[in-house]
């Protein structure tokens, strides 16, 4: 397990990152927030399944991939890592702007969005990298950053195309450390990404078969979290 963490942490830290200093890219900050979570994911997958958000981990805990001690585990490094990378990149730039919707929005509308490119973002990991029909696939990557380009291009002007209970976290906690922000927006991007994980699960039960854990290693991991 404590491989897994470690992955998560850094492949959390390292997309994150990508995410907090992409505004500087201008109309190219899609494409960049893409490239990094591909680049993560292969860095990652093979170890710990590169979930680098927990929604994409609650999908996965809700078609039994993971077991509930993980899914706790992971959530922890990808909140812990996410705001080390969100304040680093403060640092770095002195950019201290959170996430909200785009101006004029209805929150309805930017909760629609949320929900919606997650549940697409689930959906893809959950078919090509945990699946028994794709397995050993070799696009998974690929798919995963291109979902999440996609989602950011049309809804990034909309909800701020977060897709991501950690982004939405990290970025508010950002500005309410150094700019004063506010809190009232983050249930957007916490209530939207986990509803559009479970309609995400719901639509994979109809779709396919999960790859869940091997009974062997979930009870190893119940009884030695950090062994």
């Amino acid at each position: 397990m404590r491989a897994k963490l470690l992955t998560e942490f850094v492949g959390t830290y390292v997309f994150f990152t990508a995410i907090a200093l992409s505004a500087s890219t201008g109309p190219f900050a899609p494409l960049v927030i893409g490239l990094a979570l591909t680049a993560m994911v292969y860095m990652g997958g093979h170890v710990s399944g590169a979930h680098y958000n927990p929604a994409v981990s609650l999908a996965l805990f809700l078609r039994g991939v993971i077991p509930a001690l993980t899914l706790v585990l992971y959530w922890c490094a990808q909140l812990v890592a996410g705001s080390l990378a969100f304040t680093v990149a403060f640092l770095i730039s002195g950019e201290s702007v959170g996430i909200q919707p785009g101006s004029g929005v209805y929150w309805y509308s930017a909760l629609t969005a949320e929900v919606v490119f997650t549940a697409a973002l689930a959906l893809v990991v959950l078919n090509v990298a945990a699946t028994k029909e794709t397995a050993g696939n070799s696009y998974y990557g690929v798919a995963i950053g291109f979902i999440l380009v996609c989602g950011v291009f049309v809804a990034g002007p909309i909800s701020g195309g977060a897709f991501n209970p950690a982004v939405g976290f990290s970025a508010t906690l950002r500005a309410a450390l150094f700019a004063h922000g506010t809190w009232s927006n983050l249930w957007i991007y916490v209530v939207g990404p986990f509803a559009g994980a479970a309609l995400a699960a719901a639509i994979h039960r109809l779709q396919a078969r999960p790859g869940p854990v091997e009974p062997e290693l979930a009870e190893r991991e119940v009884e030695s979290p950090l062994a």
